[in-house]
């Protein structure tokens, strides 16, 4: 299917997957302990759980905006962080990443259909389209990547 793919559409997948740029997901999450997942560094404001379940709830938040035209915008902060800086039980952090995962998978099949014209605004939007939507959860999963390997380094695991 790749080969297919027009030049931008291969290259929002290859920097939805990670890009050069930065470390993937895949290996920022890899054997991350579970007793410091939820350490909040002396510093910083967040634990590494919050900022994972952080990137899965907004791109779960962007996919649904670009795939519904029933999408109801969510309140910020309170609907893309979660309160505790700790998991809620041992199997949440492996449920995040499968999550953050699925989706950014649906997300590409979406981006991947030559029907998708990736500059039409969404109708039920202002003005955004597939493109800028992509880029967001390129923009916004790096970021946030970046600081779970911040609270990594500072927990002395990376």
């Amino acid at each position: 299917m790749a080969s297919k793919l027009d030049p931008l559409r291969k290259e929002l997948i290859f920097q939805l997957n990670g890009g050069h740029a930065h470390a993937p997901l895949e290996k920022i999450v890899e054997k991350f302990p579970a007793k410091q997942q939820g350490i909040v560094p002396e510093g910083l404001p967040y634990s590494a759980w919050q900022l994972l379940e952080h990137i899965r709830l907004a791109q779960l938040d962007m996919l649904e905006f670009c795939t519904s035209k029933d999408y109801r915008e969510k309140k910020w902060p309170e609907d893309y962080w979660p309160k505790s800086p700790e998991p809620p039980n041992s199997r949440a952090w492996d449920s995040s990443v499968r999550n953050i995962k699925t989706d950014r998978e649906q997300f590409i099949k979406l981006i991947s259909n030559p029907k998708a014209d990736l500059f039409a605004p969404l109708a039920w939007g202002n003005g955004q389209t597939l493109f800028h939507e992509t880029c967001l959860i390129i923009d916004h999963n790096a970021y946030h990547l970046g600081e779970i390997v911040t609270v990594r380094r500072l927990l002395g695991n990376w």
